[in-house]
């Protein structure tokens, strides 16, 4: 392999010839060869939009030249254009302000616009702190990157997985609204419900999810920029956080606003905990629906079989015919995941000694993770579970009329305590509910069929 030598603060170090980075990127490859986590990518990609923010606010403010600061922001034009991947390399597990990772993205983007000033024949000087970082400090940069990261994942890729999903449960809520089931409570019979209301109760759960989402990313819109060090703004001019702030919410087609109190948004992470607190409460809610569609859908034949699921695979090596709910597990599996980095991001965030915090590359990895799971878990289930759910008609109004939870609708006739006799009844010798509770003289036939209609006792009638 090719080398340069680049020099820094603390001397030269060999560079690989082919790469962008400089000296900083290198001592953090040689220092931190801690397992197989990267900064992810998003990361990359928020970081050019705040590197190239950046650039053209201390151009307004008379910072840095016109060639200069438009040089920079080709240069992160070209990291959003995925021209120079395989220049980010750097391990999660680094400082814990991230510095080793702004220095990455100040170096690949100061000699990618070194290379862009040369080929139009300008000064090709380009410094990675005093200018790509001008007005800037990892300390402001890396809570600002995190809080960026949160929203535009979250309002491009996550709110529109949610609702694809609503819109596939609550086809099925439609097409099943007629379909009249027994109800369960404790994994016992309950009184009866809809198959479509099921349904429908699933489909809310990701509209509130959202709902809770849309409130919570607001709390992200607030950034540390402006603040560099220790939240004070030193070497940063009047009127950058703000400036910056409206430039970043042009670049990236969404609202942000420069944190009221610096102080705050540099050591507390509160508003990512709250957040990932919501993404966790997403996972339960399809750890829930998951798990009640491979329930009802177990059997074939010895389980309670209600829902037909699709058969993508084999399910087992040595059960011939077998096919498992495998959809479901993997949803089940990421949701376990998010609430494990739930509770990474919590005890990370309570990390906010003095005046910074020191964790945010690991709530960085986590948030992120989080959220590409849960997007990627939702489209999955939906295209190659949900959208594809039959129901088992046969089976459930088997287990329906089965049930003996439906004398529930002879209370208003014969109260509690003799409706309770009559299924106990039925129980014990082998009767319908029907024959049973002619059989007691309480209530006749007529008033039997009147009262114990399944579709009434259900609502829908």
């Amino acid at each position: 392999m090719e080398y340069r030598i680049e020099k820094d603060s603390m001397g030269e170090i060999k560079v690989p010839a082919d790469k962008l980075w400089g000296a900083q990127t290198e001592r953090s490859l040689e220092n931190f060869r801690i397992g197989t986590e990267k900064i992810p990518p998003e990361m990359v990609t928020v970081f050019a939009y705040l590197k190239k923010a950046a650039a053209l606010t201390n151009k307004e403010l008379g910072e840095l030249t016109p060639d200069l600061a438009d040089a920079i922001a080709a240069a992160c034009d070209d990291v959003l254009a995925g021209k120079l991947d395989g220049n980010f390399p750097l391990a999660v597990w680094m400082t814990g302000s991230g510095t080793q990772f702004n220095m990455n993205m100040n170096e690949v983007v100061a000699h990618r616009a070194a290379q862009i000033l040369a080929a139009a024949g300008k000064e090709a000087k380009v410094h990675p702190n005093d200018h790509v970082n001008h007005s800037q400090s990892s300390n402001d940069t890396f809570p600002t990157g995190l809080h960026m990261a949160g929203v535009l994942l979250i309002e491009q890729r996550l709110f529109p997985a949610i609702d694809a999903l609503y819109g596939a449960l609550h086809n099925k809520e439609v097409a099943f609204k007629d379909i009249v089931k027994i109800g369960r409570t404790h994994l016992q019979d309950a009184t009866p419900l809809t198959l479509g209301q099921e349904f429908s109760g699933w489909a809310r759960m990701l509209q509130r999810d959202k709902e809770m989402l849309i409130q919570g990313i607001e709390y992200l819109r607030d950034l540390a920029m402006g603040g560099t060090a220790v939240g004070t703004g030193i070497n940063c001019p009047a009127g950058y956080d703000v400036r910056f702030a409206e430039i970043v919410s042009e670049l990236t087609g969404t609202t942000f606003h420069t944190a009221p109190n610096k102080f705050q948004s540099l050591t507390s992470k509160d508003e990512l905990v709250v957040v990932h607190g919501m993404l966790k409460a997403l996972a339960c809610d399809l750890m829930k629906i998951a798990n009640d569609i491979r329930w009802l859908s177990s059997g074939p034949r010895c389980g309670i079989g209600e829902l037909l699921i699709p058969e993508n695979e084999p399910g087992s090596s040595i059960m011939p015919s077998k096919v498992n709910p495998t959809q479901c597990e993997a949803v089940t599996m990421v949701a376990v995941q998010v609430m494990g980095n739930d509770a990474t991001m919590g005890i990370a965030a309570s990390q906010g000694n003095f005046e910074l915090n020191v964790f945010m590359p690991v709530m960085a990895y986590n948030l992120i993770q989080s959220i590409r799971l849960l997007t990627d878990a939702m489209d999955s289930f939906r295209v190659h579970c949900v959208t594809g759910i039959r129901p088992n008609v046969e089976r459930i109004d088997y287990n329906l009329h089965q049930s003996l939870i439906l004398v529930t609708g002879l209370v208003p006739v014969v109260g509690y305590d003799k409706a309770c006799t009559i299924a106990k009844t039925a129980a014990k010798e082998g009767k319908t509910l029907r024959e049973a509770a002619i059989a007691s003289g309480w209530v006749t036939a007529e008033e039997f069929d009147a009262h114990m209609d399944p579709a009434r006792l259900a609502g829908v009638r």
